[in-house]
């Protein structure tokens, strides 16, 4: 690496314990701006030591955090919500600089997420539990839904804000504790996220961002201590992802590519058929996940869509 090359360049931490913390990174990456080339960041790489050090904190704050009442939890969301609403511009600006996607498409994102939010802030309701009396003879029948634990996320660079926001604000709301590994593409709108959730009064140690690669994942997907993985990214990685986390006795989630077929029929406005084709195939250069990858022209409106 080029050393004159960051000289300019912040240094990207982890967010451990609602602050900063390097640990001992194996490594730095650089994060760049895909619109000028430009290196913006450093970025701490986790080593397992590091990962194993934010699994151990998380499960000690996970302690106390599934003993706070549903009414709290919810409040620190409510507030959360607020936050992200007032940085919203903020949190797209930073989208833009690091992913490259236009902001009205970042603002769009982070309003995406923010909905998730508003849903778990609904959690003192959404966590009832059921009573059935007299199932059988004798026999009554009630389910009580509680944390596992330590969760952890693994999310991809093209929607650095609204897919972690599927997966973080359910899982602090429900108890558990929760540790996103971010692309290290787009490291700061997590950090900026992590740091709006403990504004908002979320415990230290409840929710922590932990930059890295292979390594990271690996010691995430192997750790004893880390009840549940949550996965979006590429379909070869999923898999990985799913056979591993699964052999290890966790609850995985591996959601990988999505990408789509349209179809076209004879009937169709082929003026307004081609305008989708090419919003759907080059929106943010087709990187969001319902973009459409290849498209069939059912005969014999083939060559006037083309």
């Amino acid at each position: 690496m080029d050393a004159s090359a960051t000289t300019a360049t912040q240094q990207i931490k982890h967010r451990v314990g609602g602050s900063q913390w390097d640990g001992e990174p194996k490594g730095h990456s650089q994060v760049y701006n895909p619109a000028t080339g430009a290196v913006t960041g450093l970025l701490s790489l986790a080593s397992s030591a590091d990962t194993n050090h934010v699994i151990q904190t998380a499960k000690e704050a996970f302690r106390e955090w599934r003993q706070v009442p549903l009414g709290r939890r919810a409040r620190i969301m409510f507030a959360f919500r607020e936050l992200m609403v007032k940085n919203q511009r903020k949190l797209a600006e930073l989208i833009t600089a690091e992913h490259g996607k236009v902001l009205s498409d970042a603002e769009g994102e982070v309003v995406r997420g923010i909905e998730v939010i508003e849903f778990a802030c609904g959690i003192p309701h959404l966590l009832k539990g059921e009573y059935s009396e007299a199932v059988s003879t004798d026999v009554d029948s009630h389910s009580v839904r509680q944390p596992l634990g330590v969760v952890a996320g693994i999310t991809p660079f093209n929607f650095p804000a609204m897919v972690p926001m599927w997966m973080f604000p359910v899982a602090l709301a429900c108890g558990n504790c929760f540790i996103l590994k971010p692309s290290e593409k787009v490291p700061s709108t997590a950090n900026l996220m992590a740091e709006l959730l403990h504004e908002a009064g979320l415990p230290p140690g409840v929710f922590s961002v932990l930059h890295g690669d292979k390594e990271a994942v690996d010691a995430l997907l192997d750790h004893d201590d880390v009840a549940s993985i949550s996965f979006v990214g590429s379909t070869p990685i999923a898999k990985y992802v799913y056979k591993t986390g699964c052999a290890a006795g966790k609850r995985v989630q591996a959601l990988g590519g999505a990408k789509n077929h349209m179809i076209v029929l004879p009937d169709a406005d082929l003026d307004a058929a081609a305008d989708a084709a090419i919003g759907a195939a080059y929106g943010s250069a087709g990187e969001r996940c319902m973009a459409v990858s290849a498209l069939v022209a059912v005969d014999p409106v083939g060559d006037a869509l083309v």
